[in-house]
């Protein structure tokens, strides 16, 4: 009998150990493309601060393009373009991150979806990831994206960052793990 750990059980309070040299908070440093800032907090059904989650974000340039070998549109990449970071709450269940907006990815159906970033969390008591994405306000393409048309019209917020009040190229979304404010996860 094996006591390795396999991936999905490496959630928990020791989720730091070994993932610390992908921490980073910014995805898209020296690359093209709108800037901008994302911030918010992972909080539980009482509102109160989750201190140990880590959030896993992937997402495409400003052309669209996923940096991953499995992304084989004929689009241009840059080659500092990382798309994907890791980031640990701090004990106000905060997390920040400097970006580009993205691009139009093409979705399941071959239709281009809204612009997103595909976001992963992780934190104790899950035995797996939960999934979700970040949208942008007032973007167009938000009213013909395969997922977001999945989803209920009254639950949509939850996936649409707040444009904040420190600039225009800052954006604030919350992560809520239960309640009526619930952030909805995909089954992945």
């Amino acid at each position: 009998m094996s006591l390795q750990a396999t991936t999905w059980q490496t959630v928990g309070p020791y989720f730091r150990i070994g993932l610390e040299w992908l921490f980073g908070n910014d995805i898209a440093a020296g690359v093209d493309g709108q800037k901008i800032q994302i911030s918010g907090r992972v909080l539980d059904a009482d509102g109160k601060p989750i201190p140990d989650a880590m959030l896993e974000f992937w997402q495409a340039n400003s052309q669209g393009k996923y940096a991953h070998p499995e992304d084989t549109q004929d689009k241009p990449i840059e080659p500092n373009f990382q798309g994907f970071c890791r980031l640990p709450t701090d004990e106000g269940g905060r997390f920040r991150f400097l970006t580009i907006k993205p691009g139009r990815v093409p979705g399941p159906d071959g239709k281009l979806q809204a612009p997103h970033i595909v976001v992963s969390v992780f934190m104790r008591g899950l035995l797996r990831r939960l999934v979700t994405r970040i949208y942008f306000p007032d973007d167009p393409a938000n009213q013909d994206d395969f997922a977001l048309n999945l989803v209920d019209p009254a639950r949509r917020v939850t996936l649409i960052a707040r444009k904040g009040q420190a600039s225009e190229s800052h954006f604030e979304w919350n992560v809520m793990m239960q309640g009526p404010e619930e952030t909805v996860f995909f089954d992945c």
